[in-house]
This record gives C-alpha cells, structure tokens and sequence, in this order.
C-alpha cells in the first residue's frame, strides 16, 4: 500500500481494547477501503457539482 490513510498505533490500540492482536494486512486492508469510500465520496460530490465533500457523500 502506498499511502497509509488511518493512524496505525490508534486502530491497533482500539483492536487491542477488544482483546486481540492486529497484522500489518489488516492496517492496508482498512487503509485500502477508507481510501474505496473517500474516492467514492468525491465522485459523488463532483457528480453533485460541489467542492466539498460532505458527511452524506460518505
């Protein structure tokens, strides 16, 4: 994965407040689809004709 796009130590500390462990594919597995929703979202503001995505574009 090129670019992170969540906070690592936060996602693994909140995996770990549930009592399991966290691999280094389940971080780019979340960080891929965060970066699956944002894209949608930007394709749904541009499709709107704004700038500025908004809560309900995700």
């Amino acid at each position: 994965m090129a670019d992170v796009l969540v906070v690592v130590s936060k996602v693994k500390a909140y995996i770990k407040g549930k009592g399991c462990n966290t691999s280094g594919e389940a971080v780019d597995e979340l960080s891929r689809r965060v970066q699956m929703i944002l894209d949608m979202a930007v394709k749904r503001t541009e499709g709107n004709g704004r700038k500025t995505v908004k809560a309900q574009d995700i």
